[in-house]
């Protein structure tokens, strides 16, 4: 294991937990870019409006890849979950994380956590949605995070990495997703890479395939 892996998957285990409390520096990840995804996408998939301060965010499930998870997030979707919580981790060149916090930094009751399906052949690109957990690869609730470049140290490897769980791609609002990853962040109660402003999603709602 070279030292660079080493230490994207120890900054990894930090930056997507649900509790991490450490800033993390970035600036000398440079993932390389593209939009592929290794694995066919569901192009029958439900489609995820985020409404959002910034502007909105169109998402097409992959419920043939990751049935469990896009049925998780369906649900909370569904029960108005994410209405009015808050992207509360931005990490420019990396990801921007949400779907856990109210603008007030209060952390949602979930429901039970999920099992890990980052072994269904989808890949951690730019654009993608995956979902956050802490070091327990099944510990996935409710939080989410949009890649905002590729991050390949992020992906499942059989017996060596278990990787984050991606469910879904981008397929409106990149713009939105830069301008989120773009801006100034603070500390707040412990939580480093927290927007000064904060960024809210307004609403979640399935939506109709263009």
């Amino acid at each position: 294991m070279t030292g660079r892996v080493w230490v994207c998957t120890l900054l990894t285990a930090v930056v997507l937990g649900f509790g991490c409390k450490e800033k993390i520096q970035e600036q000398s990840r440079q993932p390389k870019e593209h939009n592929k995804q290794t694995k066919t996408e569901n192009r029958q998939g439900k489609m995820v409006k985020l409404q959002t301060n910034m502007g909105d965010i169109v998402i097409e499930l992959n419920e043939q890849a990751s049935p469990v998870t896009v049925k998780n997030f369906l649900r909370y979707v569904e029960e108005g979950f994410y209405d009015e919580v808050i992207f509360h981790r931005v990490i420019p060149n990396f990801m921007i994380q949400g779907g856990g916090f109210t603008a007030q930094m209060v952390q949602k009751q979930t429901h039970p956590p999920i099992v890990n399906e980052a072994g269904n052949g989808l890949k951690n690109d730019r654009g993608t949605i995956a979902m956050a957990r802490t070091n327990n690869p099944n510990s996935a609730t409710s939080q989410f995070f949009i890649n905002h470049k590729t991050s390949d140290f992020l992906n499942y490897v059989e017996n060596k990495n278990p990787g984050y769980a991606v469910f879904g791609r981008v397929t409106e609002g990149m713009n939105v997703v830069d301008a989120i990853a773009a801006v100034k962040t603070t500390t707040q109660k412990g939580m480093g890479d927290v927007p000064v402003e904060p960024v809210v999603i307004k609403s979640a709602e399935i939506v109709q395939k263009k």
